[in-house]
């Protein structure tokens, strides 16, 4: 059910961000989605995509610092409020959202977005129970993507 998600810090200058997606791409990994936030000093390039593992390699052999987090992808409706309901779930089961983002996919009339809880098995729990649908990684990470 859990998403692993790397993490990147890079340095707040021209160039940096790209770097590390033209490695990935020229070992021709596939990006299925991304964020990228921004300190005075640094930002952080967060990134899912199939073969983490191997990804992590390349980058870490590379010079990169990378932290693996894990991931919950929820569905929403794709309508004004949808975000709302699955908020208003989680937070009157007191789960602590630290950061999400969009997949770049959409599944018929729900966008994915990705969650990264404080405890990611208690929500995935607290979200089944009230059915929330949490999106397994084997379905995402098998759809066919377009590459970023």
């Amino acid at each position: 059910m859990k998403l692993k998600q790397l993490s990147l810090f890079l340095e707040n200058q021209p160039g940096a961000l790209s770097r590390p997606v033209r490695l990935l791409a020229k070992a021709r990994f596939n990006i299925l989605t991304l964020s990228i936030a921004d300190a005075n000093q640094f930002g952080i390039l967060r990134l899912i995509l199939r073969d983490w593992e191997k990804a992590k390699k390349l980058l870490e052999k590379n010079g990169f610092v990378v932290k693996v987090t894990d991931m919950v992808a929820v569905e929403v409706s794709d309508s004004p409020g949808g975000l709302s309901k699955i908020l208003d779930v989680v937070e009157k089961a007191g789960l602590n959202v630290e950061f999400m983002y969009a997949f770049t996919e959409k599944r018929e009339n729900k966008a994915v977005l990705v969650f990264r809880f404080d405890d990611p098995d208690h929500a995935i729990k607290i979200l089944q129970q009230r059915k929330v649908n949490v999106v397994a990684s084997v379905e995402l990470l098998q759809q066919e993507a377009s590459c970023i």
